[in-house]
């Protein structure tokens, strides 16, 4: 039998849906795939897909043979398209987000206080601290390095780089210059 779809492979056909669908989705799917993309169907084929499972169920009943087969097939095609475009019309228009072009910004926490207190105040402020505790806050706010990196360079553990932050950003907030900018 050849992929060419007539009336008598039709009539010959009747009864065996699976052999008759797979004639029918050779000899026309690439068809319709080519009117839906011509059409302007956002997903062309999903809606060819759609298309065959809408005729599938109603194969062995339609009538005028090939022709009628091609007629009703297309007009499923034909439904389908105009259905996507009514829901495209009603769909918001879809624009790529372009990170370059977002001009929105919000500051951090620590970026406004950095703007707030002068790089002379930063530097007096550290030398409150010990040598550990000085060190491990460089690392981490300005090298912005993690728990663990700042642990290796140092040579201690994670748990003591851990508790050396909190150490010194709680003699930090205890520190009269500190106070004034962290208001209650």
């Amino acid at each position: 039998m050849t992929d060419a779809l007539t009336d008598d492979s039709l009539h010959a056909l009747k009864g065996r849906d699976g052999e008759l669908f797979n004639l029918v989705y050779r000899s026309y799917a690439s068809q319709v795939l080519g009117y839906l993309t011509a059409r302007g169907v956002e997903d062309p084929e999903a809606t060819m897909q759609d298309v065959f499972l809408a005729v599938l169920p109603r194969i062995d009943s339609i009538s005028g043979g090939a022709n009628g087969l091609r007629t009703f097939l297309f007009s499923v095609a034909h439904a389908r398209m105009v259905d996507d475009h009514r829901r495209q019309s009603r769909t918001p228009a879809k624009q790529p987000f372009e990170p370059e072009r977002d001009r929105r910004e919000s500051s951090s926490a620590e970026a406004a206080a950095m703007l707030r207190v002068a790089p002379g105040e930063v530097l007096a402020l550290l030398e409150v601290l010990g040598e550990d505790q000085k060190e491990v806050l460089t690392l981490r706010i300005i090298a912005d390095l993690t728990v663990e990196q700042v642990a290796e360079i140092m040579g201690k553990s994670a748990g003591a780089v851990k508790q050396l932050q909190r150490r010194a950003l709680d003699r930090l907030r205890e520190h009269s210059a500190v106070k004034d900018y962290v208001a209650p």
